[in-house]
């Protein structure tokens, strides 16, 4: 077992602790905080596929984070005043079950970053970023003028989905079922990197060029990962939602965006729980800086700079001891 395999399941293991020794103490609020850094976590490792692996600088990954958080509230809005989503071509009813909801939300997440790639893959380096920016931007003004879900305002459902067996108000019952999904999402992500695929993957982000003249069309092996990375992100977007029981447009921002890129970085590109440890030191300071003054960020900014300039690798990289130039 190497070094870093331990500090990844020593970070893992300390966002579980904590969120069982705030359940413990009976403080629910540090439960859920536990439970979105949880989800950021999730959205992060999506990102992390596309950006850490494949080398592609996204910033429209908010449009999937986005989506899968519609999808969400749009079909338990409709399970909540017994209304169809859709009544042609086809009826679509409503839903609040999880089990339900997840793969609709990860399968719109997919189609969407199928549509969005298959495009934004014929450029490369800041052409790339701006196209992905573009059409995460379309999705948001889309989501701004649909007043049929709210709008500007958002979307409320006022109720969590159901999970079987599972009581999804209990804060630490809710935070389990983010965890594990977290804890999946880590291991396919560890198995799909570490296969023939990964490899090639990896090949694509390092030299196209030479990745083409193995026989490897690195266009095909990158849509690939952008649309895995798009539905893990939808994914990450459902749980959001249904934390906070409210979607909105804000979602889709290119904040958000930027925010899911902020906890990959912090913890390390590349890294495999360089995500978790990212988006849990976000919020740590979100919440202890956020009561001190509200431009928290710029301290956040320095912080990146200084990870940026002496630790390529991210937190984890600079625990290890091993830089790793992504």
């Amino acid at each position: 077992m190497t070094r870093e395999t331990i500090i990844n399941l020593a970070i893992f293991a300390a966002l579980i602790a904590f969120a069982i020794a705030a359940h413990l103490m009976g403080n629910g609020f540090a439960v859920t905080l536990a439970t979105k850094a949880a989800i950021f976590a999730l959205a992060g490792v999506g990102l992390n596929l596309a950006l850490g692996y494949g080398g592609l600088v996204s910033l429209g990954h908010a449009a999937f984070f986005g989506i899968g958080g519609y999808v969400t509230g749009i079909l338990a809005s409709h399970a909540m005043q017994a209304t169809p989503v859709l009544t042609f071509p086809f009826t679509l009813a409503g839903s609040n079950d999880m089990l339900g909801i997840w793969p609709m939300a990860m399968l719109a997440g997919g189609l969407l970053a199928l549509a969005i790639g298959a495009l934004s893959l014929r450029t490369t380096g800041v052409y790339f970023i701006m196209v992905t920016l573009a059409f995460a931007q379309m999705v948001y003004y889309f989501a701004v003028s649909w007043p049929r879900y709210g709008g500007e305002d958002g979307l409320s459902f006022y109720v969590r989905n159901n999970f079987p067996g599972m009581n999804t108000f209990d804060p630490i019952q809710y935070f389990l079922i983010c965890a594990a999904l977290l804890a999946i999402a880590l291991v396919f992500t560890a198995v799909v990197t570490q296969s023939r695929y990964g490899l090639a993957l990896q090949a694509a982000r390092q030299n196209r060029q030479r990745t083409m003249a193995v026989g490897i069309r690195p266009y095909g092996v990158l849509l690939v990962a952008f649309v895995l990375s798009g539905m893990i992100v939808a994914l990450a977007g459902s749980l959001y939602a249904d934390l906070n029981r409210f979607v909105s447009p804000a979602m889709l921002s290119w904040h958000m965006s930027g925010e899911i890129m902020v906890f990959v970085i912090l913890g390390g590109v590349g890294r495999l729980c360089g995500p978790v440890a990212g988006a849990a030191i976000y919020i740590l300071l979100e919440h202890l800086l956020g009561d001190v003054s509200e431009y928290w960020q710029a301290l956040l900014g320095l912080l990146l700079l200084v990870i940026v300039i002496y630790s390529p690798g991210g937190l984890i990289g600079l625990i290890t001891g091993r830089f790793r130039n992504a």
